[in-house]
């Protein structure tokens, strides 16, 4: 009788053979890696967000000087020593799925991710507007493309997969969030998986996230809220948070990318041929900003949206002077992320909008918003509603979140058609 379930010789060749299990053990460390990796970097960031604070409290002076000092030896330190890593990260991580393998060393290394990790700190500690999320992509993307050259992985198709697992593990151990990493890469990262790419990347964000819970617990990033609406009473509300949330998004990409073309020469003039002297006087506007807004603007907004959540902060211009502070930041070529700024000035919009609605809960609104800016900004809905729902451990907001993203990403695409990321991956591929 033949049997009814039988593994071919190959297969087992390929399963039993000491090259296949190396290979296995790499990866696993690498995903490893990656989780240890963002959750110190968690540490250190929020412990250089602190430290900021604190040189506030001892004078009002202090930020005009540490601001323009921290942001110029950032920037002078990127160009020294770290080329290509300047800004975010995820749109390095990007064009590096299509760069040859010179120019992808060049984006992702041990010495990019030591410098990405590194700097960011810096920036915080100079009270950028910045976060750590996306930095954290590129710093896991790196890790496991130099496992996978070290381990001699044998398909093109598998290293650009490893990259890909590498940028989710790198989001879903920073958020928390396991499912915000998958849908991240495959929603913004790439847009057609192969079969075992689709495992690679599931099997790393699980081992990363199992890391984080074991070193931080089973924590929500801006902790656990009830806050739902009552649907339909509660439509108007939902389309006014997706449109304005879409329109403050799609503008504030718009004018990020214009900021680079000869649209504003002046700017782009100085930008390229003076960065260092640049990057001080984005730090100087950022700490105008920071001093205007009482304080509320330095840094990565976690603490702030956090108070806005609670209700121990009430500050109407809040939304409106951190998306000011985080439009300033991001051009000075200073390292660091828009995951964070762009939930903070979210939650700000929302308090907003939560003034025309008396009679919805304001928990509510502010997670609508956050959820829809974050879409307007990236353009990825499903992201955006993923991650804003594993942060806060909501199911009750589900449905109206989901409405308030979609209509964001679209109201996004009239005001900006080119999505901010895949534009930014551009500079890098033809760079690199």
């Amino acid at each position: 009788m033949r049997p009814v379930f039988r593994i071919d010789r190959r297969s087992r060749k390929i399963f039993l053979s000491r090259a296949s299990w190396s290979r296995r053990l790499w990866f696993l460390l690498g995903a490893v890696l990656v989780g240890l990796v963002s959750v110190g970097f968690a540490v250190a960031a929020n412990q250089a967000n602190a430290f900021f604070h604190r040189l506030v409290e001892a004078g009002a002076w202090v930020p005009f000087v540490v601001a323009p000092v921290g942001f110029a030896l950032v920037r002078w330190s990127t160009i020294r020593w770290v080329p290509g890593s300047q800004g975010s990260g995820i749109p390095q991580a990007i064009a590096a799925l299509t760069l040859d393998e010179a120019s992808r060393r060049r984006l992702l290394s041990p010495k990019v991710a030591l410098g990405k990790i590194v700097l960011t700190v810096i920036g915080l500690m100079s009270g950028a507007s910045i976060g750590r999320e996306g930095p954290s992509v590129q710093v896991g993307a790196s890790i496991m493309y130099a496992l996978s050259r070290s381990a001699a992985f044998p398909f093109e198709g598998m290293q650009r997969g490893l990259i890909l697992a590498g940028g989710a593990a790198g989001v879903a151990a920073a958020f928390n969030a396991p499912l915000a990493g998958i849908v991240f890469a495959i929603e913004e990262m790439a847009r057609s998986f192969e079969q075992r790419t689709i495992s690679i990347v599931v099997t790393a964000v699980i081992v990363a996230g199992v890391v984080s819970l074991a070193l931080q617990g089973n924590y929500a990033y801006f902790g656990r809220t009830v806050a739902g609406v009552d649907m339909p009473a509660a439509l108007p509300a939902v389309l006014l948070c997706g449109l304005v949330g879409g329109l403050g998004g799609g503008l504030f990409s718009r004018v990020l990318l214009a900021l680079g073309t000869e649209r504003y020469r002046v700017l782009t003039r100085w930008q390229r041929d003076r960065p260092v002297a640049f990057a001080a006087a984005c730090g100087l506007t950022v700490a105008t900003i920071g001093a205007l807004s009482g304080g509320l603007t330095y840094g990565t907004g976690y603490e702030e949206t956090r108070e806005l959540l609670t209700g121990r902060v009430d500050s109407e211009t809040f939304g409106i002077a951190k998306l000011a502070a985080t439009l300033v930041s991001y051009p000075s070529g200073i390292l660091g992320g828009l995951f964070a700024p762009s939930l903070a000035v979210g939650a700000g919009f929302g308090h907003n909008l939560a003034l025309l609605f008396p009679a919805q809960p304001h928990g509510a609104l502010l997670l609508l918003g956050m959820g829809s800016y974050f879409a307007g900004v990236v353009q990825a809905p499903l992201t955006a509603f993923v991650i804003v729902l594993e942060m806060t451990q909501n199911a009750e907001l589900a449905l109206p979140l989901m409405t308030a993203t979609l209509i964001a990403h679209a109201v996004s695409r009239t005001v900006c058609p080119r999505p901010l990321y895949k534009q930014l991956a551009r500079g890098f591929k033809h760079t690199g």
